[in-house]
């Protein structure tokens, strides 16, 4: 017998599931000889890259995570006590095993199938009710991208709000974060809105000029302040008000809502999550209920089901952008789902007591911390604080002297351009860390510090009356039953149990690539090395970091073929908005300040518009022809219109409706011939990579959604990644940042930290680094493999509604359900009907109302396809039945899907389909049944009777209000 070495830890043949016998079955089908043929029939040759990608050879599991571990462990995690928002903190295990590292949880979609996602949606409205407790006003949104960006949002908002006519001028005090005032900045300007920074003390707010203000709470220098006369005054003069909090510090201060406050932001990362060197974290979004219709984001909602019992949804606007586009207020299409779940149940583990025993300790350790140092002769100026000391030293030398002294202990602490010292303490400091600091300091002063004692003694809390709080907070039973781990571990589970995800079976969403994230690639975000450093530490105690951003950005180079990455945008609409600013940048920079027109073809995603408002830019919609690509004749038109100010083209390709339009070099060529650039939309880049590019097609910029290409999984709706790639001439407008210099860029920050969502960067660099450059390829060639063979096994019982000139779809394709409607079915009938056949449904009218988009990616198996392909034939047979008249219109199968297990078991079953039909309507369910645990949701309900928080529904039977419909579309 003879034997052959070969490798086995393949990781492309775990990802890229159709082996060689299915790629000949599916190829068969499809009616070709080869794969080659395939996709010589769909890409353009045109636009076919001439080489092969020049990545790295690809690794082995077991090579990577041992190279990775060096990689990592040039990171040097020192105690950081820096604050600026950033602090360390514990994650319960019982919650990192169980949530963060759980493919349940991490591999759910964003819940717009409410039916399927109750666990997740039940885990968010913990967290808005945390959040609303505790900040004390009245409604909170499931979360924003960070602290930064919701205060952005917020003064956004808020001048869309203001009743003061010409009100253009928004306060922000010197004492905000750095890092927030930087992302205001770049904010403010394209829109038109002035940033007036200084002391909140002294500014006058009586003129007409001002629309709102901003202020810290405790400060950025741990100042705490009584804001209330100040909100007050503002208030008189209609100025709406701003405060950025801290929640550790409101289980003891004052609520924002007590102290008169309009909205309230912050960002939850201390609450069990780690700094990451930046993120992913929650950042929060709290207000009053007068601006419940126009609060950004994902807003959490309790309504009723068909059986009339309790359900949640999300409520209101949910995709804004993509109802209202460039009218929108805002491109925020995400929101950090997984890390508001995660902060949400620290929450409920610890409970009320425990966060504020939190707080205390902290609090304590901080007084005993002042006490040692004055003793020293230290001089600390804050009159009031919760975990910051500010101190002031005798000269620059001494800072320095400090600085050093401390690094060599492994201590950060926050260093002024004065020669002040900031120590910021947190949850994880202990009374020896304590210690340890007043011996850094006593030995730069030449003294000796006082021994401190085994425990700390009870102490009073010095603060104003005004400033403790006397209010209750977090009373709700689900804050105050799961303090024991297996209590906490059986809540956890139950709600993992309600939700479907990529653990139970392919999630086939267009545009939204819901495909494999390998647990080899997850391992490392839960190493020290990667979750422990503070993103304002010394740079040097980043090599690791640095590495993996050195090497992803190389490589997205390579990928797009551009010049420059940026890694900062910390979602797709914030890489949109990078790439807007910096063809916004280049334009200004040249003297055409009056470049500002963005055509957009008007089957863009929402967020298009939506981002180029924001950018400053005038909004020109692209007419699309019958055949689904971009109007070339109207295209000219407008371009010619427009031509002494045409700014860019926003255009995503392939086009949003599948489809490799074949004209794209005409239409980047004719966009550059007057004086434009063009923007690429990344999201469907999955389609491109090793095959063409972004700078093969002609564009200048593009975002790339890393939680869709390259494997950073959904997490139930966030946390994403949205960096961009430019052409050199663009590269000088990539964001930098106001703390930590960013290659040396001084363009204003669009995320609140240098590199964005940097701890989970590594899940892209294990990606590409385990598949390698022909692994990459590989990837896109099957996922349009199994596209088209989706469509060959479905068109002839759902028309398809584009292709290219050879009858070839993309990655995705568009299922036209709108005839249906006839017989009284719609599509969304379809989509309830698919959770029954333990399917979640493709992308639901979008971007053609009244289909399905279907997306299966590269990671899905024949056997999988042929799954979710005998599902939808059936689905079509039911719907015959009832086009025949067979089935009641209204009493069948697809109106009352949902089935859950009650409704089959009741004791009277009156329906004119047998129970079995309902629920087992294939024989692979029986053996492996996905219960919906609601029936379907009147949505309409929810928004009249509009509940956010755990509070009990009996208070709101009477609320009645006509609300905004929640629409559905790809989640950037």
């Amino acid at each position: 017998m003879s034997l052959k070495f070969s490798p086995v830890d393949v990781f492309e043949a775990r990802h890229n599931a159709p082996g060689a016998d299915a790629q000949a079955a599916m190829l068969r089908v499809i009616g070709v000889d080869s794969l080659e043929q395939l996709i010589a029939e769909t890409i353009p040759p045109a636009i076919r890259l001439k080489k092969p990608l020049d990545l790295p050879a690809a690794l082995s599991e077991r090579a990577f995570l041992a190279k990775f571990k060096q990689i990592a462990g040039q990171n040097q995690v020192f105690k950081s006590y820096i604050g600026l928002g950033y602090h360390d903190t514990t994650m319960p295990p019982v919650i990192q095993r169980n949530i963060l590292e759980n493919p349940g949880w991490y591999t759910a979609y964003t819940p717009y199938q409410a039916e399927i996602a109750q666990g997740r949606l039940e885990a968010l409205i913990n967290y808005q009710t945390m959040v609303i407790d505790l900040t004390g006003m009245e409604i909170a949104n499931a979360s924003l991208l960070d602290e930064g960006t919701a205060a952005a949002e917020a003064m956004h908002m808020l001048h869309s709000q203001t009743k003061k006519k010409g009100a253009h001028q928004y306060f922000v005090s010197e004492q905000v974060l750095p890092q927030t005032i930087d992302l205001l900045r770049t904010r403010a300007t394209p829109v038109g809105i002035e940033l007036v920074v200084g002391d909140h003390r002294q500014i006058d707010l009586s003129g007409d000029g001002f629309f709102g203000a901003m202020v810290q709470y405790p400060a950025a220098d741990g100042e705490v302040f009584d804001y209330k006369d100040f909100i007050a005054e503002a208030q008189k003069n209609n100025v709406f008000v701003v405060m950025a909090a801290d929640l550790l510090a409101l289980t003891l201060l004052t609520s924002p809502g007590e102290l008169g406050a309009d909205v309230c932001v912050g960002n939850s990362q201390r609450f069990g999550v780690p700094m990451g060197y930046g993120g992913p974290h929650a950042g929060f979004f709290a207000t009053k209920d007068q601006f419940k219709r126009v609060i950004p984001g994902r807003l959490i909602g309790q309504s009723i089901d068909a059986a009339g019992n309790k359900a949640y949804r999300m409520a209101l606007q949910t995709r804004e952008q993509h109802i209202r586009r460039e009218k929108a207020t805002s491109n925020i299409c995400t929101a950090q789902v997984l890390l508001s779940v995660l902060a949400g149940m620290f929450t409920v583990y610890h409970g009320p007591q425990r966060l504020k025993q939190f707080a205390t300790n902290t609090h304590l350790l901080a007084q005993t911390l002042a006490a040692g140092l004055q003793k020293l002769g230290v001089e600390q100026t804050n009159a009031h604080y919760f975990d910051t000391l500010n101190l002031r030293l005798e000269s620059a030398e001494m800072q320095q002297a400090l600085k050093q002294e401390a690094e060599a202990a492994r201590i950060n602490f926050r260093f002024f351009e004065d020669v002040r010292v900031g120590v910021s303490l947190n949850q994880n400091t202990e009374l020896s860390d304590v210690a340890d600091i007043l011996d850094i300091f006593a030995k730069v002063l030449g003294k000796e510090a006082d021994q401190l004692a085994a425990e700390l003694a009870e102490a009073e809390l010095s603060w104003p009356t005004s400033l403790i709080r006397t209010s209750e907070y977090l009373t709700h039973p689900v804050f105050n039953t799961h303090h024991a781990e297996h209590e906490l571990l059986r809540y956890m589970k139950q709600l993992e149990n309600k939700d479907l995800s990529l653990a139970h079976s392919m999630i086939a969403l267009g545009s939204c690539t819901m495909k494999l994230n390998a647990t080899a690639e997850m391992i490392p975000v839960t190493w020290p090395e990667i979750g422990g450093l503070h993103p304002f530490a010394p740079i040097e105690q980043a090599k690791g970091y640095e590495q993996i951003f050195a090497d992803l950005q190389t490589w997205l180079c390579e990928v797009t073929g551009f010049d420059a990455v940026s890694l900062q945008p910390n979602s797709g609409a914030q890489g949109e908005y990078a790439g807007l600013l910096a063809i916004r940048g280049y334009h200004e920079a040249r003297g055409d300040h009056h470049r500002n027109v963005a055509l957009i073809p008007s089957s863009a995603h929402g967020t298009n518009p939506a981002s180029a408002v924001m950018a400053g830019m005038q909004v020109v919609v692209v007419k699309s022809s019958e055949d689904g690509n971009i109007d070339l004749a109207d295209l000219k038109a407008q371009a010619d219109k427009h031509a002494a100010n045409l700014s860019c083209l926003m255009v995503t390709y392939p086009s949003t409706h599948g489809v490799y339009e074949e004209t794209i070099i005409d239409i980047c060529n004719m966009i550059h011939e007057y004086g434009g650039r063009v923007y690429m939309d990344g999201a469907n880049m999955n389609a491109q990579v090793g095959l063409t590019s972004p700078a093969a097609i002609g564009a200048d910029v593009c975002h790339l959604n890393l939680h869709k290409t390259f494997c950073i999984p959904h997490g139930g709706g966030g946390p994403g990644v949205g960096p961009i790639g430019v052409v050199a001439a663009l590269a000088p407008y990539l964001p930098g940042h106001a703390v930590v210099p960013v290659e040396g860029r001084v363009n204003g920050a669009v995320s609140a930290a240098p590199w964005g969502s940097a701890s989970i960067l590594p899940i892209s660099y294990a990606y590409i680094s385990m598949m390698g450059g022909d692994g990459l390829t590989r990837a896109t060639e099957l996922a349009i493999l199994n596209a088209n063979y989706i469509k060959a096994r479905l068109e002839a019982h759902y028309p398809v509604l584009y292709t290219g000139s050879h009858g070839r779809c993309a990655h995705e394709m568009i299922l036209d359900c709108r005839h249906f409607k006839k017989a009284g079915i719609e599509v969304e009938d379809i989509a309830k009907r698919l959770m029954d056949y333990n399917f979640h449904a493709p992308t639901v009218s979008f971007p053609v109302a009244g289909t399905l988009m279907i997306e299966p990616t590269e990671s899905e198996s024949k056997a999988e396809l042929d799954r979710f392909c005998d599902a939808m034939i059936s689905i079509r047979k039911e719907i015959s039945e009832v086009e025949a008249g067979r089935a009641d219109a209204k009493d069948n199968l697809l109106k009352h899907a949902p089935h859950t297990a009650a409704t089959v078991l009741a004791h009277e079953w009156t329906r004119p389909y047998t129970r079995e039909q309902a629920v087992f309507p294939m024989e692979y369910v029986r053996a492996n049944k996905f219960w919906p645990t609601v029936s379907r949701i009147d949505s309409a309900y929810g928004d009249r009777n509009l509940i956010c928080s755990c509070t009990p529904i009996e208070q709101y039977v009477d609320q009645e209000e006509e609300m905004v419909q929640a629409d559905k579309g790809p989640s950037y």
